[in-house]
């Protein structure tokens, strides 16, 4: 028995340091894609729990100061709970550095696809390793650096004091008490060039005397650089990612996919009345139904995108099929079209999107997401995002029109500038509920009319409440799989299969 027991215990040894080995920091550039099997399920866990990891990152870098306290324990929360590394763990937190290794290779894939694309996933990802470089403590810090071979050295305390007076001249911000508390890195100046040229450090034979508060711009800059590459090469490599059957969908749909409730089930199905809609449209929709509303008012119709998104947001706040056919047949045959015309067309089709005909698929409200990357609007049509799709002058002329403040208007020009459209609608939520911090990240339009209804009703019950979430993502694929060609691919139906190595599709032909 001992002897048994002393064989599993030098196995287990030989695990741990085969783990450590694979990976000594718990912080990386991802040079090297991962070699192991994976199975779909994990394949598509990692990549979910990643984006939304990367989404509360741009949240939180727009609302919060990024080296703020509340920035960092807000941060610390999610990469808790989500299970990726938010220290410089111990040894025994291999499992979350795997999952870190993978889902980011596994977002690589699906973001290297556009400019857009790469862009917004670079700046995510530069802002999360800046957040974790600052937060490993000194001796793990020199670690890291000496891991991407970076190998700054760190200035001893006694040469630190001698060139008090130096540094304190030569490093703005900083007077001899921060100078004293600060650590300093001697650093090639090949690689403080920057810095250098700004006159921003102290040099003394062939070396820049950076501080600390510096060095992450060295090693971001170096990232930046690495992982531009990277995306790039990675895009070279989709041909062979399209013609696999497995991995496509995923990655496609990743791009522009929401994970949250699907908003296909009510609670108060059948408790708004036509007659409220009106009021509703000023006070709990989101600017892009709003937009809808109104125009459908105006013209007493809608073509087929706007009919879709506005008519499925409804059937998401409760409308049930026969009020929905009331409510569009009263409008349009206030139009051009008459009844009969109404009743032989448009009606199969607001059927259709309650399952009542054709597949029978339950169709589920548009997400953000999906409102703005898909079916850009043409000349003639309202869908759409307003802060994607909408030119920013006449973006500024409809909020001014809301009785949006000036100041109000500036900050959601400025974030529409910055590609921050969901940060920009999530502004214009506080800004019409006269909130400051509305305190969840907004992903639906859906969600909007929830969280609104929530705070005019002070908290009470909801006006509408989604429910059977569990099965958000089934839904939302079978309707993802007939309104674009990107769905995932179905948990359910793969759990036993793999998919081998990644390596193949980061390589340069």
């Amino acid at each position: 028995m001992e002897f048994s027991s002393g064989r599993a215990r030098l196995k287990q040894a030989r695990l741990a340091e085969d783990r450590r080995e694979l990976y000594p920091h718990s912080l990386q550039f991802y040079l090297e894609p991962p070699t192991e099997n994976v199975s779909l399920v994990e394949f598509e866990s990692f990549a979910f729990d990643r984006l939304k990891l990367l989404k509360v990152v741009e949240n939180l870098g727009v609302s919060y100061v990024r080296s703020s306290d509340s920035y960092k324990a807000k941060l610390e929360i999610e990469l808790r709970k989500l299970k990726f590394p938010y220290k410089a763990l111990a040894e025994d937190d291999y499992e979350a550095r795997r999952k870190d290794h993978i889902s980011h290779f596994i977002l690589r894939l699906a973001y290297c696809q556009s400019e857009d694309l790469r862009r917004w996933f670079l700046q995510q990802e530069m802002d999360l390793l800046r957040y974790r470089f600052n937060e490993l403590t000194d001796s793990l810090r020199q670690k890291f650096l000496e891991h991407v071979n970076l190998s700054f050295e760190a200035v001893s305390e006694d040469l630190k004091n001698e060139l008090a007076n130096e540094l304190c001249t030569s490093t703005p911000g900083l007077g001899m008490t921060k100078v004293k508390e600060q650590m300093f890195y001697k650093v090639g100046l090949a690689d403080a060039v920057d810095l250098f040229r700004a006159r921003r450090v102290f040099i003394k034979d062939g070396f820049a005397y950076v501080p600390l508060k510096e060095i992450d711009a060295i090693v971001l800059n170096n990232y930046r650089t690495k992982l531009s590459k990277a995306l790039a090469l990675t895009a070279r490599s989709l041909p062979s990612i399209q013609s696999d059957e497995r991995l496509q969908p995923l990655l496609n749909h990743l791009s522009h996919s929401y994970v949250g409730p699907d908003y296909s089930v009510q609670k108060n199905t059948g408790k708004i009345s036509l007659e409220q809609i009106d009021a509703l449209s000023v006070k709990s929709f989101p600017l892009c139904m709003r937009q809808l509303h109104k125009a459908l008012r105006d013209n007493h119709h809608l073509r087929h995108g706007g009919r879709m998104q506005y008519g499925l947001f409804l059937k998401g706040i409760g409308l049930t099929l026969e009020q929905a056919l009331e409510f569009w047949k009263k409008e349009f045959i206030r139009g051009k079209v008459d009844a009969d015309k109404f009743d032989k067309g448009y009606a199969y089709s607001i059927r259709h999107s309650y399952g009542k005909e054709g597949k029978r698929t339950d169709y589920t409200p548009y997400s953000c997401m999906k409102i703005i990357m898909s079916n850009p609007p043409s000349q003639g049509d309202y869908h759409g995002c307003p802060f994607r799709h909408s030119d920013p002058e006449l973006l500024k002329q409809k909020l001014q029109s809301y009785k949006i403040p000036p100041s109000g208007i500036t900050q959601i020009l400025e974030l529409v500038k910055g590609m921050h459209y969901q940060l920009a609608c999530q502004k214009y939520f506080e800004l019409t509920h006269d909130v400051d911090d509305i305190g969840f990240s907004l992903n639906h339009p859906n969600q909007y009319f929830t969280e609104s209804q929530r705070l005019l009703s002070g908290g009470r019950e909801l006006k509408k409440e989604p429910s059977n979430s569990g099965n958000s993502q089934q839904k939302s694929n079978n309707q993802e799989s007939r309104n674009s060609n990107s769905t995932p691919t179905s948990s359910n139906t793969t759990a036993d299969a793999e998919l081998e190595g990644l390596e193949a599709y980061f390589t340069e032909d």
